[in-house]
């Protein structure tokens, strides 16, 4: 019987401006472990007074996790952080009771043409954190683990797994790992992971159960410990997963929380613009009411 449970493709969907790949969650697969949400950004070329602008807005019960291939994005919160991401670094910002922030194309990219091409991430709290304080950190590139077996090269951008641990400061089992393959080789490595599993292919091609796979997708194993598949040359992929959460996950916009109280909380609190500010920035995303 094939390990692949579910194949999940990318689905067009806007943040503000912009238009992104969809991958969760999706109506037979909400969660993959604790993510709960995954977009594919570009890869775009930015025209004359183009970029990602989202204005201030605000999250609850997660950590956001950006992870950039080409360009760049001026990150802003309400802790007084303002710090620009660029590809290879990691932004991981934890909103516990509420945070609120903004992302842009910084201001010297406008009208200059290049691209915009990564990841932006949602892995749920557990239940004990969903209400702590909020927090955040940045990850340089050179910071991030990064090992080669034969002709695969691995990076783990987050959490733990195959004998490495990463920098990031994560609430819960988990990994997020990028595999590259200069050339054609097989990748068996189930026998070092736990939890959910879920394969998204960014470039190249995925052999797996006498199938082939295409990019934009995400193949998700029914069991983890299973994990084995072939790379075709030139592929690079992300493998994530970990320990999903025991309780249900109710997401609305931007909100993630086990109880419902906690979100119509934040709903309310947004309406009222009770959320602390970010400093710099005067503009909101108004809740959506649907």
């Amino acid at each position: 019987m094939s390990n692949i449970g579910v194949i999940i493709p990318e689905r067009a969907a806007t943040i503000g401006d912009f238009f992104v790949g969809r991958l969760l969650p999706f109506r037979e697969k909400r969660m993959v472990g604790p993510f709960a949400f995954i977009d594919h950004m570009g890869p775009a070329a930015l025209k004359d007074n183009e970029g990602l602008q989202v204005p201030p807005h605000p999250h609850i019960g997660l950590s956001t996790l950006t992870f950039l291939f080409e360009g760049s994005i001026m990150h802003r919160d309400s802790l007084g952080t303002a710090i620009e991401i660029s590809p290879g670094a990691i932004n991981w910002m934890t909103a516990g009771k509420g945070i609120v922030h903004s992302e842009r194309t910084p201001q010297r990219m406008i009208g200059s043409g290049g691209s915009i091409h990564g990841l932006q991430i949602w892995v749920a709290l557990p239940k004990q954190f969903e209400q702590c304080d909020p927090e955040f950190a940045h990850i340089d590139a050179a910071d991030v683990p990064a090992w080669s077996v034969g002709d695969v090269h691995y990076k783990l951008i987050a959490g733990s797994a195959l004998g490495h641990e990463s920098p990031v400061p994560v609430f819960s089992p988990m990994y997020f790992v990028e595999i590259r393959a200069d050339k054609k080789a097989t990748v068996n490595i189930g026998s070092q992971l736990y939890g959910e599993s879920g394969l998204y292919i960014l470039d190249g091609q995925v052999n797996a159960d006498g199938n082939s796979f295409p990019p934009r997708q995400m193949l998700v194993a029914r069991d983890a410990t299973l994990c084995s598949f072939e790379l075709e040359a030139g592929s690079t992929v992300y493998l994530f997963g970990g320990d999903p959460m025991p309780e249900e996950r109710y997401i609305y916009w931007n909100f993630v929380a086990s109880d419902e109280r906690l979100i119509e909380d934040a709903k309310q609190r947004w309406r009222e613009q009770g959320f602390p500010r970010v400093p710099g920035e005067t503009g909101f995303v108004p809740l959506p009411e649907k």
